[in-house]
């Protein structure tokens, strides 16, 4: 009887270290990654003097450039397979400014330009292991960016963030990922008044943002 005891106790315990062999990302890490970013802006305007509607367009056109993110996150293993993981990522490269113009009474012209900045994400990540060494994750956060104008003028937009990875240990800690991101930045409106030859000059612009990244980079869990 005391030998199957022992047995048990023994299988046991190397099922225990099995499971946690298993769970390889489970715990603190760090990461940076780089890639590719496409800002999709949109805005609808109005334009009222006196009360009376003037039909105006503003245009901003997308921003393809360079993108790069710093993160820390933790996960935690819920079984050997599948893990539970929140995080912080900052992306501290400004995109490409891009060119703004406005269409008024049948004439276009140049409005300046603008770029996005400060963009950051917070987000919780379940994931699942891929053999050993490997983990497909998905992401799903709250995000923040800031889009300034060459005049000096600066709006924050906020909204959800929805993301795909991969992970994979190449040496001891280290790890390789890819990841394919996407960020919704709800409705800014803003809204100027002034009094032109008597009468009131009301602009009312309502802006918005979609942005993808496909990003690559390395990463270390503590």
């Amino acid at each position: 009887m005391k030998k199957i005891l022992h047995l048990l106790l023994i299988a046991g315990a190397l099922g225990s270290i099995s499971a946690h062999a298993q769970s390889k990302f489970e715990g603190a890490y760090g990461q940076i990654g780089i890639g590719y970013e496409s800002v999709a802006p949109s805005t609808s305007t109005s334009v009222t003097y006196g009360g009376v509607g003037i039909p105006t367009n503003l245009n901003l056109s997308n921003s393809n450039s360079f993108a790069g993110t710093v993160t820390l996150g933790y996960a935690a293993a819920i079984n050997k397979d599948f893990l539970l993981g929140i995080g912080a990522e900052y992306s501290p490269i400004a995109g490409q400014s891009q060119n703004m113009t406005v269409s008024l009474l049948g004439t276009t012209a140049s409005a300046g330009s603008y770029q996005k900045k400060n963009s950051y994400n917070v987000f919780i990540s379940p994931g699942m292991a891929v053999g050993s060494d490997g983990l497909a994750y998905a992401k799903v956060g709250y995000t923040g960016a800031s889009i300034s104008i060459d005049t000096g003028e600066t709006t924050n937009y906020t909204g959800y963030s929805l993301g795909l990875g991969y992970k994979q240990f190449f040496s001891g800690n280290w790890y390789g990922f890819g990841e394919l991101n996407y960020a919704s930045y709800g409705n800014q409106t803003s809204t100027q008044s002034a009094v032109v030859a008597g009468r009131t000059l009301t602009t009312s612009i309502t802006s918005s943002a979609n942005v993808t990244n496909l990003l690559v980079g390395v990463g270390y869990k503590f």
